[in-house]
């Protein structure tokens, strides 16, 4: 029987918004009523247009935000932020990986820094350790040891993407959030860390949960795909059976609006090249 290492239930988020001189107060319901499912070392995509709560719905998983009202597990266990406050367990089995690199590196800290600072925050393991498991991490994911102690500036946007996983995985989660990781890439650089993420849940059996607008992204990685429209889960199921036969409206409309690249045939360009 599959593991469900993540599922939500009834998810919803409000958010209430003061009124001014001019205005009334109001209530925005960015959540209403979502509720997933995803097993342990599958993808669950979430799409749809700016402003559908896909982010919102990122930031309960991420325990950022408490739900207004619904549950979230985490390998079964009933997440209550308000009530037990974000452990360090919490934390270590939830991770993040933003869309702007550059944004979410410290400027001003070198690689190894940058990898071995959750350990520092998180854990009590000794400085040698922490520097091993970050040089580890760093060619986990494709650099070298000459890239240990430089400043994130001097990397591109693709290899600083590959830094910012490589710190979401220094304390080992089980889940990773990916927001839009390789919307802010070029097209075989997007590739590349398709690739190496696809590599990486292998290894280490990772749950990834996949936020993205590009469905041609969405299509390569995804085991299941959830279509969010102002904030309802308008459309659930796998991956094929969403893009063969989409049942509702909005997603048939969406899918009829959006280019698509074929990320297919720039892997197989890449394998080309490389042999």
């Amino acid at each position: 029987m599959s593991e469900i290492v993540l599922e939500g239930r009834e998810l919803v988020r409000d958010y209430h918004i003061g009124g001014g001189l001019f205005s009334a107060s109001r209530t925005i319901h960015a959540v209403k009523g979502v509720s997933f499912r995803v097993e342990k070392g599958k993808t669950l995509a979430i799409v749809g247009e700016s402003g559908c709560g896909k982010s919102t719905l990122a930031r309960i998983i991420t325990m950022i935000d408490a739900p207004t009202a619904g549950e979230l597990f985490i390998d079964g266990e009933k997440i209550d932020i308000a009530r037990d406050g974000l452990t360090a367990e919490l934390r270590r089995k939830v991770q993040i990986v933003f869309q702007n690199p550059y944004g979410s590196l410290n400027p001003r800290q070198k690689i190894g820094d940058v990898l071995g600072e959750p350990l520092l925050v998180n854990t009590a393991m000794p400085t040698a350790e922490r520097r091993d498991r970050a040089m580890e991490m760093l060619l986990k994911v494709g650099l070298g040891p000459e890239h240990f102690n430089r400043y994130p500036h001097m990397f591109s946007g693709g290899q600083r993407q590959r830094i910012a996983i490589a710190r979401a995985l220094m304390l080992n989660p089980r889940i990773l959030v990916l927001d839009e990781p390789v919307s802010a890439l070029d097209l075989s650089v997007q590739a590349q860390v398709l690739n190496l993420l696809a590599d990486l849940q292998d290894e280490f059996e990772l749950t990834y949960v996949f936020i993205s607008h590009d469905l041609s992204v969405v299509r390569y990685i995804a085991d299941d795909v959830m279509v969010m429209y102002f904030g309802e889960a308008v459309e659930y199921g796998s991956r094929d059976s969403v893009f063969s036969d989409p049942q509702h409206s909005y997603t048939r409309t969406l899918f009829a609006a959006t280019p698509r690249a074929d990320v297919e045939s720039i892997r197989a360009r890449l394998a080309r090249k490389a042999a």
